[in-house]
């Protein structure tokens, strides 16, 4: 297990979306190198002075690359450290070599646990240790705890953030995926229904033409209608996907009082009963699109059907749907995303769908949407 985790570690990617140079970086060197000119000037015991003001502003210019190049970044850093270490134990200096301004170096530290890759991070992590092993060797163990502890708050802080970031980021691509498939969902559900109306009105269209032309103008009315609502269905889903506050602006969601308006090639006998007025937004649209796609896969799909049968009804915290047409029975009838796409709406409200063949004839469209726990609930974008 401890291997599969270090394994995983060594190979995991660097963060995404590093950006590269910004303003606070520039004020962060200047920072560093006017408290590195201002220490070499007024401290009196600074050994090798002007090497440690260089040193220092060296180690002042590294955050520049901190994010784009953080091990090569913390190797120049520490590794000079190390040289410097050797250096000052050979000449026995009282004082290191250096300027206090140089704990910038900590950057570096949060740099790597931030944007490195879990390469750069096992890397870098070794030469520091290693730097700081050497420069606290034979000093109390007190001071070794508190010098770790110190510098291992920002390679935490960098590790805390980057959970936090790469956890957003997942979060957020999640929620984009369930948009993309709610989307997909009304794209069948709204576009599929009238395309499939149009087709029928044009195959009925090509069959009156030459026996009963008035009646085939009439029928080429009608797939002029349903090309204009496919249209406007199309179009207010352009504007939902451009406009992040395109929602107050897209037409009301059809419902139940917008059954009576759905057309096919068969006839519908619609029935309603309860009382339906102020479901809440979500299930009143869900109740529209079940019986919109149920009316469809019947046009399409129910050989010898002569017509389709769509109950609504309410009771005390539920609403139930049936649609059942008399067309052959089939146990194979084709199911694409559309009833995927019902099933999945009425799991995403509480409820659930199931979809056979009659024991007769026919085929059978059930579903029950529960009403408690979700009344006052605003549709969002994602059920537009």
């Amino acid at each position: 297990m401890l291997r599969d985790e270090l394994r995983a570690l060594w190979n995991s990617p660097r963060a995404p979306d590093a950006p590269a140079r910004v303003a606070r970086d520039r004020l962060l060197v200047a920072a560093g190198l006017i408290a590195t000119a201002l220490e070499a000037s007024l401290r009196a015991d600074v050994p090798w002075r002007p090497v440690s003001a260089l040193v220092t502003a060296g180690l002042c210019l590294t955050v520049l690359w901190r994010r784009s190049r953080p091990l090569a970044m913390v190797v120049l850093a520490f590794g000079g450290g190390i040289l410097l270490t050797l250096v000052d134990r050979a000449a026995r200096h009282p004082q290191p070599i250096g300027l206090y301004a140089g704990m910038i170096v900590l950057v570096l530290v949060y740099a790597l646990a931030r944007w490195g890759s879990g390469r750069d991070i096992v890397l870098g992590s070794a030469v520091i240790l290693a730097s700081f092993a050497l420069s606290v060797i034979s000093q109390p163990v007190g001071d070794i705890v508190g010098s770790l502890s110190f510098l291992a708050i920002p390679g935490a802080l960098g590790a805390v953030v980057r959970l936090w970031s790469t956890s957003r980021r997942r979060e957020l691509e999640t929620m984009r995926s369930r948009e993309r498939e709610s989307f997909a969902r009304e794209l069948h559900d709204t576009v599929a229904h009238h395309v499939s109306a149009i087709v029928v009105r044009a195959q009925a269209g090509r069959v009156l033409a030459g026996a009963d032309p008035a009646s085939a103008a009439e029928t080429l009315a009608g797939v002029e209608e349903e090309g204009v609502r496919t249209l406007e269905a199309m179009r207010a889903m352009v504007k939902a996907l451009r406009d992040d506050d395109a929602g107050a602006e897209l037409t009301p969601l059809p419902g139940i009082a917008d059954l009576r308006r759905l057309s096919g090639r068969l006839p519908i006998d619609l029935g309603v009963d309860g009382v339906v007025d102020g479901l809440p937004p979500a299930v009143d649209a869900a109740v529209y699109r079940i019986v919109q796609e149920s009316v469809t896969n019947a046009s399409r799909h129910a050989v010898g059907a002569t017509g389709v049968e769509v109950r609504v009804s309410a009771a005390p915290g539920t609403i139930r749907i049936t649609v059942r047409d008399d067309g052959a029975a089939s146990a194979a009838r084709p199911c694409g995303y559309g009833l995927t796409g019902l099933r999945e709406r009425a799991t995403l409200l509480g409820g659930s769908l199931r979809a056979g063949p009659c024991d007769g004839r026919g085929w059978l469209v059930e579903a029950e949407l529960p009403l408690e726990g979700i009344v006052g609930r605003a549709p969002s974008r994602a059920d537009r």
